[in-house]
C-alpha cells in the first residue's frame, strides 16, 4: 500500500501541513532540524508525493518547460538546462523539454504550451522559427515565460538580453588593430537569410565599416563542426586565404584551428582565430582560443525570473536582464 503524508507526519512529529511544505518546496519557515525529520521520514517510509492528485487539485502540473534550437549539445544550452533542472528539483518541479528546429515544430511547441504542457517555459530559440508574433500570442495568454532574445517588442514576459553585436564588433576591431584585414566570418545558416545582418554577424559588418574595410567574406559553416572544418579549410586553401577567421560559435572555431593546423599554418601567425561563446572547450584548444561571451556560465538568476512569476499570486511586470559579454583575448589572435 502507498504511504501517505499523514504517515511520514506521524513519523516526523509534525503536521500534514509541514510535510507538504517541505517536500513540495514551498519557501515556508521550517526549521533545518524539522525538514530534515521530514526528509527522513519520507525516506524510510518510501514515500512520494502523488504528483498526479496534486495537479488536479490545484490545476497545475508542476512543470516547467524548457524550449530550445535542438538537443545538439551547445554547452550554454545544458548550463541552462542543469540549472533550471537543479531549481525545479529544489522546488517540487519537474522539466520537459521541447526542440524547435523547424516552422512546424514552433507551431507544436507553441500548441502544446497553449494546451497546458507546463505551468511555465524558459525559451530560448535561436533562428527565426519561433517567430516575434508566436512568442508575443504565447506570452499574452499569460503563460509565465522568460524568453532569452534580442528581439524587440516582446510583452508580458521576462526577456534576457546579451550585447553580442557590440562585443563581436569589439574582437574584429582587435582583429583589424593587429593588422588584418581579410576577415572571414563563419555564420549560423539563419544569419545568412536575413535581409539586414543582426547580431553577430552585424557586429563583424559594423567594425569592418568603422575601420573602412570593403572586403566582406561571409559563408555559413558555425552549426557544426564538420561544416566549419570543411568551410574553413576550402577558405584556407585559397590563393586569397583570410588572414582571420572569426567564427559564429565557439565549436566552428575550434575545427578551423584544426583545419589551419592541418593545411600547415600557424596560428594566429598565418591566421588568428576567433570565436563566440567562451566554452571550456576553448581554455584547451591549442593555441588558446580566442573568444567573445560571458566571462562565466551560469544562469540562476535567468531560472530564478521563472520560478518568480510562478509563485507570484498577481503576475508581476515584465522584468529585463542585460548579461555581460565581452571580447577574451588567448593565443588564437
Amino acid at each position: 500500500m502507498r504511504p501517505t503524508a499523514r504517515q511520514v507526519a506521524e513519523l516526523a512529529n509534525v503536521s500534514v501541513a509541514t510535510v507538504s511544505y517541505v517536500l513540495s518546496g514551498k519557501d515556508r519557515p521550517v526549521s533545518a532540524e524539522t525538514r530534515q525529520r521530514v526528509l527522513n521520514a519520507a525516506r524510510q517510509l518510501g514515500y512520494t508525493p502523488n504528483q498526479a492528485a496534486r495537479s488536479l487539485r490545484r490545476r497545475r502540473t508542476q512543470r516547467v518547460c524548457l524550449v530550445l534550437s535542438s538537443f545538439g549539445g551547445v554547452p550554454t544550452d545544458e548550463r541552462l538546462s542543469t540549472d533550471l533542472h537543479e531549481m525545479a528539483d529544489a522546488r517540487g518541479y519537474s522539466v520537459v523539454s521541447l526542440a524547435v528546429y523547424s516552422e512546424a515544430r514552433a507551431k507544436a511547441a507553441v500548441e502544446a504550451l497553449r494546451g497546458g504542457i507546463a505551468d511555465g517555459a524558459l525559451i530560448n530559440v535561436a533562428g527565426d522559427h519561433l517567430a516575434h508574433d508566436l512568442l508575443a500570442g504565447l506570452a499574452a495568454t499569460g503563460l509565465p515565460m522568460v524568453v532569452l532574445s534580442n528581439e524587440s517588442g516582446l510583452e508580458g514576459c521576462d526577456v534576457v538580453r546579451t550585447p553580442e553585436t557590440q562585443a563581436c564588433a569589439e574582437a574584429v576591431d582587435h582583429l583589424l588593430a593587429t593588422g588584418r584585414r581579410r576577415i572571414a566570418f563563419l555564420a549560423h545558416r539563419h544569419e545568412l537569410y536575413r535581409d539586414e545582418p543582426v547580431g553577430r554577424l552585424l557586429g563583424y559588418t559594423t567594425a569592418l565599416e568603422r575601420h573602412g574595410v570593403t572586403d566582406r567574406i561571409v559563408t555559413g559553416g558555425a552549426d557544426d563542426r564538420v561544416a566549419a572544418y570543411q568551410t574553413a579549410a576550402e577558405l584556407l586553401r585559397s590563393p586569397d586565404r583570410p588572414d582571420a577567421i572569426f567564427a559564429a560559435s565557439d565549436r566552428a572555431a575550434i575545427s578551423a584551428i584544426w583545419a589551419a593546423r592541418d593545411l600547415g599554418l600557424r596560428v594566429p601567425e598565418d591566421v588568428a582565430v576567433v570565436g563566440v561563446g567562451n566554452i571550456d572547450e576553448g581554455l584547451i584548444s591549442n593555441p588558446q582560443l580566442s573568444t567573445v561571451g560571458p566571462l562565466r556560465h551560469d544562469y540562476t538568476d535567468v531560472v530564478r525570473l521563472l520560478f518568480d512569476r510562478l509563485r507570484a499570486e498577481e503576475p508581476p511586470p515584465a522584468r529585463e536582464i542585460v548579461r555581460s559579454w565581452t571580447f577574451v583575448r588567448r593565443g588564437s589572435s
